[in-house]
């Protein structure tokens, strides 16, 4: 039987549910790569280059993980996701990097590019084909995993809708899934903002129809499809809870232009912004959490006095 191991950063944050539900219908064993810790930051800080983000140094830390524990490693490649609009130049190249990186290193592929009609249905085919599945082997285990990923977006969707009703504090947190998600980037804030009993809603559970109309109040001419969807979570959620925290590694490209667009028009809500990077001090992050936190403690106090 078929290993493929999976790297948990990046894309595993988007599709872990379309590839593990994928997999497992075909009947091919999935493992995954340890949670990212210093280790690993020291690791993916030798792998890539200087100019690479703390995200894409966590990717190449993960895929080093699995090396030798799987026939195969997955490594999609995905260019576009809509017409018109774009997604990260690392996810473009992230076949080819790791191919460079790793030497003797075995890469199961699909490539996305909705700008050539590359759909994300033939991707998968044709990845079925690679493990030598027929077209109606992978067709079938594709559909059935886009109706159970469907069915977790709607699942995280309803949650989201539901903590809005919560008296708490409530705080969005707006970042891309693997820098919130992450056990070295974000896990620790969670953690923190759940200690002092703030209700946390999430960028990425925002539901997926309202998210290029939501965008437009900020911009007509986004470009980058992820940060669409950061970027319209915060519109929508700016009158809704007490304050934002943006979340983004260093030194991100898109994030650097369209969360400062976002900021620059969203006003009367506190909002702060925590660039990551491997030198950061958890006491650092800590203290400005803790600061936010008691800017908005007071704001609910002169609200009911």
């Amino acid at each position: 039987m078929k290993k493929i191991g999976i790297p948990k950063s990046l894309l595993y944050y988007y599709y872990n549910d379309l590839w593990k539900n994928f997999f497992k219908k075909l009947g091919i064993t999935t493992i995954y790569s340890t949670n990212t810790n210093k280790l690993m930051i020291e690791k993916g800080e030798k792998l890539a280059n200087d100019e690479a983000c703390l995200s894409l140094k966590i990717y190449l830390a993960h895929v080093n993980d699995l090396l030798n524990k799987c026939d195969y490693i997955l490594v999609p490649r995905i260019y576009s996701l809509k017409k018109n609009e774009g997604v990260c130049t690392n996810f473009n190249c992230l076949y080819d990097l790791v191919n460079n990186t790793f030497k003797n290193i075995n890469i199961i592929n699909y490539n996305v590019d909705i700008t050539s009609n590359k759909t994300e249905l033939l991707a998968f085919l044709n990845m079925g084909r690679d493990l030598e599945f027929s077209y109606i082997e992978s067709y079938i285990a594709y559909k059935y995993a886009k109706k159970k990923e469907l069915e977790e977006r709607k699942k995280r969707e309803l949650i989201q809708k539901e903590k809005l009703n919560n008296n708490n504090i409530k705080i969005l947190i707006a970042a891309h899934p693997y820098n919130i998600f992450d056990s070295f980037i974000g896990n620790n804030i969670i953690n923190y903002l759940e200690e002092n009993k703030i209700t946390i809603l999430f960028s990425n559970s925002i539901d997926h129809n309202i998210i290029d109309y939501e965008c437009r109040k900020i911009s007509t001419d986004i470009h980058w499809t992820h940060n669409k969807e950061i970027m319209a979570s915060m519109n929508f959620y700016k009158d809704k809870v007490d304050g934002i925290i943006i979340i983004s590694s260093f030194p991100c490209g898109p994030d650097s232009l369209a969360n400062a667009l976002a900021v620059e028009k969203i006003k009367n809500i506190p909002i702060i912004t925590l660039t990551m990077d491997n030198l950061n001090s958890d006491v650092g992050i800590m203290t400005r959490l803790e600061s936010f936190i008691d800017i908005l403690k007071q704001k609910e106090v002169d609200i009911y006095e």
